[in-house]
């Protein structure tokens, strides 16, 4: 057994008398944030200081954990912007994300001088994080939200992805900016193998998610599955008496702005006699647009998704990582509409799992999302399959085994140093 598989029995001795400062970093967007938040509640009730450095928007989020905040300004689209806000492009993603690293790295800085941690907690997207634990000569842990790279990963997925922007005086520009940014800190290594190849990371995805599972490397990434706690505090729901069928539509927090899609959801669902529609339809669609609907549709800007999915009969989501591990935690079948980014390989696993069908949103319309519906709900086949994830997904440990681990971190580094 590897040293960082080690319970946390062998270490609650020692950690619970000597707390360690952990400083998490993250972005401002619910499916970076979310997924860890349990494990640094965790962290906080072991009796660690954990701060938690993130821009004002979800700062309550952070700090309902426990944990210090420690705000600091981003350039980037907010939870609540435009999702067109984001370009459409890679390189539009990529040099949003770049430059918002520039400037928070003197932000956060400041935000440490004198306070540096122990070691450092990270999203994916927080580049400054990997800088700053390199600064300060401490460990540092990425804590991934969703898919992480297999051995082959660039050359199957990175490198074709990557080939045309390259060629582009913008993508080489922007390649020439990021090396810049890191040679300035001291870090040689290339900017790919600096966002996509951490040195340690727990993946907060059930491993049955991860394409190509078997070609991950262990000693890198550790899958720990969802981390789920306690989600009494965003309310609960009650299923309608005389629903024979739940069935919730969710497209997550970002891309929302769907209200033709939405509008085919209350008509395949509406329609059919015994089943109860809750539509959660975002920020952006004013629920006018929908226009009348039955008295089987429930309407709504945000709703408690767990709660609802622990009575549903079917899920019909956009393929988050977040979602998609919510279904499968709660063995609920699913229609995945994947919108953007790593939706759409959620969703192919998802099928290929046997526990959803895949239909891409130009083909999302009533008919087909009942036939789809029917097929899938009451197929024996589906559930049991979705009983075999979820029982898997119950030995891969979680928020506590999460939080094993980082102890473990912490405890090596002691070791090392010989305190």
């Amino acid at each position: 057994m590897r040293l960082h598989e080690t319970s946390r029995l062998a270490y609650g001795r020692v950690m619970t008398s000597r707390p360690a400062h952990i400083a998490m970093f993250s972005i401002a967007a619910h499916g970076h944030v979310n997924p860890s938040l349990e494990v640094i509640r965790e962290l906080v009730a072991r009796g660690h200081r954990v701060t938690y450095a993130i821009p004002p928007a979800l700062a309550d989020k952070a700090a309902a954990t426990g944990a210090e905040v420690k705000p600091w300004h981003s350039t980037l689209p907010g939870p609540d912007d435009d999702p067109s806000a984001w370009g459409d492009t890679l390189l539009d993603h990529v040099e949003l994300f770049l430059a918002d690293a520039v400037q928070a790295l003197p932000q956060l800085l400041d935000a440490y001088e004198g306070d540096e941690p122990d070691l450092v907690l990270h999203d994916i997207t927080a580049y400054p994080a990997r800088v700053l634990a390199r600064r300060w000569g401490v460990p540092a842990i990425s804590l991934s939200p969703n898919l992480v790279a297999w051995e082959g990963y660039e050359e199957e997925v990175a490198e074709p992805l990557w080939e045309e922007p390259r060629r582009t005086e913008r993508g080489q520009a922007y390649y020439a900016r990021f090396h810049a940014w890191l040679e300035e800190n001291g870090i040689t290594e290339h900017p790919d193998s600096f966002v996509g190849r951490p040195a340690r990371s727990l993946v907060l995805i059930p491993r049955a998610l991860q394409p190509n599972a078997d070609r991950v490397d262990e000693t890198v990434y550790t899958f720990v599955g969802a981390c789920q706690g306690d989600r009494a505090g965003e309310g609960g729901w009650t299923r309608p008496a005389g629903a024979e069928k739940v069935v919730l539509v969710s497209l997550g927090s970002a891309f929302t702005d769907r209200p033709d899609f939405y509008r085919e959801c209350v008509r395949a669902f509406g329609e059919l006699p015994g089943w109860h529609l809750v539509l959660q339809i975002g920020r952006h669609v004013d629920p006018a647009a929908l226009g009348a609907v039955p008295e089987n549709v429930e309407v709504a800007t945000w709703v408690p998704q767990l709660a609802i999915l622990k009575q549903a009969d079917l899920f019909v989501t956009h393929a988050g990582a977040g979602g998609s591990q919510e279904g499968l935690a709660t063995a609920t079948p699913m229609i995945a509409v994947p919108q953007a980014v790593d939706q759409f390989g959620n969703a192919d696993v998802l099928q290929a799992l046997g526990v959803a069908r895949r239909v891409p949103a130009a083909e999302a319309t009533a008919g087909t999302l009942r036939e789809t519906a029917l097929a899938l709900v009451g197929d024996p086949e589906v559930a049991r399959r979705l009983e075999a994830v979820r029982a898997a997904m119950a030995e891969e440990g979680g928020t506590r085994r999460a939080a094993d681990l980082v102890e473990a971190e912490l405890t090596r580094r002691r070791s090392r140093a010989g305190v």
